[in-house]
């Protein structure tokens, strides 16, 4: 194939010995490649910091396997691979702050392993450039150690993409072939329908190499099984399963949400109902110069007849994007996050043209001035916006702290059961089970919550100015923290 990575280098067969250009070189590299690893994994501990509470999602995923609270429960278009990597940790201590831990190493580890698989492809600074470039994404420090699957979906993509690309060059490449295979395991495990919208530009460019093809779908099947089993066992089918996530997710069709992604750039975790103004130019700035940065890293690949690792991730790229952007009725910043991994490498590829291609002295150390400049810029900028998220998703966690505070108080003590405003995270921090009887989370009818109510304790929680279910408004209601509780009978008559 034109502008093939074996195919531009040398003439020899595509399954023979890799090319010089091609064959990655032991060492090459690696101090860059570890020294991005390792500041990103301080970088993580030190401006999130471990303490840090967990969210409303991680609450449901962590409780699948601790061994402290209640399994929350699980709707359908969630997967279990988070809940899986966290399982060492998780099933066993139920400490913030060491599984946070945890997560930051291993994702600096995911992250130098990624990395690591493109050196015959990218020069060594290169690579690291794109490495740091992703890295320093305010949206990648926060969900870097943080139980939420976007980031490993990222890491799987980098790995699988690259992969492919030498079992295609060297098909004597062991280690490429299990990349390949682990890496779309990993995405799927994650996210499955993440993991095909990634892998399109892969499928298509493996049709005519069916061995290709075959570990790919291998792959993408060892890590949706058990998605797909659980489909059939607990949701009514796989159909069903799809259906129910579409509707959960406000139903897949045609979106905008090019915009809402663009208000949740401002530090929204979460942008649904994504309504108010886009933040300052300065803080989107980047995210208008990606595109543009990538097509000139593009160009450059092509000119130099090195085109397909350039494009790929490119192609990958814009297929991880595109539900995002264009199917979906609202926007978090952590759903592009495989975008941001795949586009790191042809970004990378530009700037490093934009510094080096000046032939005079004088207009190289302008460009490298100005590009300095930039990247300086661009880092105050993602620095502000991630002090700004952590502050107020700390806020957020504290008040359902406060709240499991007062519950207790109250006597709604383990093994208790919540309804109501937020009962998902606060019943995690309670140590309580949680169920509702309508909306995305319903798992009870109302009158199996009455019945509850009668042996053991149960609190319907309300927001300020709310108001309670029909069954619970003659119950006694007391202050929990920022909310209110409407406390069964039966709770109060044992305290």
């Amino acid at each position: 194939m034109a502008g093939g990575s074996n195919a531009t280098t040398t003439g020899v067969p595509r399954t023979g010995l890799l090319s010089q250009a091609v064959r990655p070189r032991r060492g090459r590299g690696e101090p860059w490649l570890a020294t991005v690893a390792v500041v990103f994994t301080l970088a993580q501990l030190v401006l999130v910091r471990p303490d840090l509470g967990l969210g409303w999602d991680e609450t449901v995923y962590v409780s699948q396997v601790s061994g402290h609270v209640p399994a929350a429960y699980f709707s359908a278009p969630r997967s279990r691979g988070i809940s899986f990597l966290v399982a060492p940790i998780a099933s066993w201590s139920d400490s913030t702050v060491l599984l946070r831990t945890y997560l930051a190493v291993l994702s600096g580890l995911a992250l130098y392993f990624a990395l690591r698989v493109w050196r015959g492809h990218f020069r060594a600074g290169v690579l690291a450039l794109a490495g740091a470039l992703f890295a320093s994404l305010w949206v990648t420090l926060f969900y870097g150690l943080q139980a939420m699957p976007n980031y490993w979906v990222a890491i799987g993509a980098l790995a699988c993409v690259g992969c492919l690309l030498r079992a295609r060059a060297n098909a004597r490449d062991r280690a490429a072939w299990w990349g390949l295979f682990a890496g779309a395991a990993l995405m799927a495990c994650m996210r499955p329908m993440d993991a095909v919208y990634v892998v399109l530009p892969l499928l298509a460019l493996s049709l005519r190499r069916p061995r290709l093809l075959a570990v790919l779908a291998v792959g993408l099947v060892a890590g949706a099984g058990e998605w797909v089993i659980e489909a059939y066992v607990s949701y009514g089918g796989l159909a069903q399963r799809l259906s129910d996530a579409s509707d959960i997710q406000g139903g897949l069709g045609w979106h905008l949400a090019v915009v809402d992604q663009l208000r949740s750039l401002g530090g929204r975790t979460l942008c649904r109902p994504c309504t108010g103004s886009v933040p300052n130019p300065a803080v989107t700035l980047w995210w208008f110069a990606l595109p543009l940065l990538a097509v000139l890293g593009a160009v450059v690949a092509v000119r130099t007849r090195r085109a397909l690792p350039v494009l790929l991730p490119g192609a990958c790229a814009v297929t991880a994007a595109v539900p995002y952007l264009f199917l979906i009725g609202y926007a978090a910043p952590r759903f592009l996050l495989p975008a941001y991994a795949l586009l790191a490498l042809p970004v990378a590829e530009g700037l490093a043209h934009l510094v080096t291609a000046p032939a005079r002295r004088a207009g190289r150390t302008l460009a490298v001035g100005l590009v300095a400049v930039g990247l300086t810029g661009h880092l105050g900028v993602q620095y502000v916006v991630l002090e700004h998220t952590v502050h107020s998703s700390a806020a957020s966690r504290a008040d359902w702290a406060r709240t499991a505070t007062a519950l207790h108080d109250l006597g709604v003590r383990p093994p208790c059961l919540l309804s109501g405003y937020e009962a998902v995270p606060v019943a995690f921090y309670t140590g309580c089970d949680s169920a509702q009887t309508s909306g995305h989370d319903a798992s009870m009818t109302r009158a199996e919550l009455t019945r509850a109510a009668h042996r053991t304790p149960f609190a319907v929680l309300v927001p300020p100015g709310g108001r309670p279910p029909r069954y619970a408004r003659t119950w006694p209601k007391e202050r929990a923290g920022v909310l209110r509780a409407y406390v069964a009978p039966e709770v109060r008559q044992g305290r």
